[in-house]
């Protein structure tokens, strides 16, 4: 399409979202009026989350596609976009690979997710979608295969907006969580929207969103207890001795607080030292800690409630996600894998972010197509 001959008709935008999970990301840029039609993810338990909460236009839902990347075609996925419209290409592929815990492992190129990224590139090279959004771990900036997948983007004349690291608490997202953010357009005129949430009220921002801001208001539950309300506000059942530790751990403290015998074997050598905030408990007052798959497990990092002792149910970490709270994520009476809802949080692009990401482009492809006007 010659968008030069467009030029304020107000052409759809059509988004397709791979590696889309149950959807953080896609219903974070419907939010910000994208038109997301399909989402593509290897795991077909996320058909159900994906599809029942992302209609777009109205009563019209987004189609879920069970499908490996490496095995969808480039004529498939061209298939799914409506003609004339903007076609943007989102995707945060798994991160694990990259983060800075498994970084140590000196054979992670034997992932299976670690050429994802090329396949990526592969339906970019074949389809040509007009904008490009990736985000993932900071990290993945220093590796080889990131470096490739831009320098395909630049070889296909994407102008490129790389390594812009955003820091989440900056747009409202109430936890620690920095990201990387690449966007690839046909103009090179692309600006990241700017934050609106500052540590400082000197900045004449909004402040940062705290923990209690998020999960400030749910009920108070036992370990091991299920909300008569609300079925994913449930807390992992703890051991006596991490009950014992729980109680003995301060806000924002560490494993230091506890009394000696309490203390893990691993926590007398000088390599385990370091390791603060494993068992460690949040602040109200403060952000939580980047939300990982294994947030509802206290002894995963600082993942214990401000007050009440246990760890974050799972509906504490959605919020803390920025999902709705009425966010489905399995259908109704089905039975609840606790492991697997985790997994799918912990997994998501905070729906905040996305949204951010949607409202950046969404100013984009105005001035560039639609018109500033």
């Amino acid at each position: 399409m010659d968008l030069s001959k467009e030029k304020n008709s107000s052409l759809p935008i059509s988004a397709v979202d791979l590696f889309c999970g149950v959807g953080g990301l896609t219903y974070g840029l419907q939010q910000a009026g994208i038109n997301v039609v399909a989402g593509l993810d290897v795991d077909e338990t996320c058909k159900y989350a994906f599809e029942e909460n992302n209609p777009f236009p109205e009563k019209n839902k987004a189609k879920f596609i069970s499908k490996d990347i490496r095995e969808f075609t480039g004529a498939e996925l061209s298939a799914l976009y409506p003609e004339d419209s903007i076609k943007i290409l989102v995707g945060c592929a798994p991160c694990q690979p990259f983060s800075a815990h498994t970084r140590k492992n000196k054979d992670r190129s034997s992932d299976e997710r670690w050429s994802l990224l090329d396949d990526f590139g592969r339906l970019v090279e074949k389809v040509n979608p007009h904008l490009i959004a990736f985000e993932n771990v900071p990290l993945i900036r220093k590796e080889n295969i990131f470096r490739n997948f831009c320098n395909k983007l630049r070889s296909l004349y994407y102008y490129l907006h790389p390594e812009l690291m955003v820091y989440c608490p900056g747009y409202g997202v109430p936890q620690k969580r920095q990201r990387l953010v690449l966007i690839a357009s046909t103009w090179d005129n692309f600006e990241f929207r700017p934050k609106t949430h500052s540590s400082s009220p000197e900045d004449g921002l909004l402040p940062f969103q705290t923990v209690k801001d998020a999960i400030g208001d749910l009920r108070e539950i036992d370990d091991g207890e299920v909300s008569e309300s609300d079925p994913l506000h449930r807390s992992r059942k703890l051991t006596e001795i991490n009950k014992k530790r729980i109680k003995q751990s301060n806000p924002g403290g560490t494993w230091k607080d506890w009394d000696e015998e309490l203390r893990l074997p691993c926590h007398q050598k000088p390599s385990g030292k370091g390791y603060t905030t494993v068992y460690g408990r949040m602040e109200w007052e403060d952000l939580a800690p980047t939300i990982t798959t294994q947030f509802n497990n206290l002894g995963s990092g600082r993942f214990g409630h401000p007050k009440q002792h246990r760890a974050l149910s799972l509906r504490e970490g959605a919020l803390l996600q920025t999902f709705p709270e009425d966010y489905k994520f399995i259908e109704p009476n089905s039975p609840i894998t606790v492991s697997r809802i985790a997994s799918y949080i912990g997994n998501a692009v905070p729906v905040q972010l996305a949204k951010v990401i949607g409202e950046s482009i969404q100013k984009h492809v105005k001035e560039n197509v639609n018109g500033d006007t």
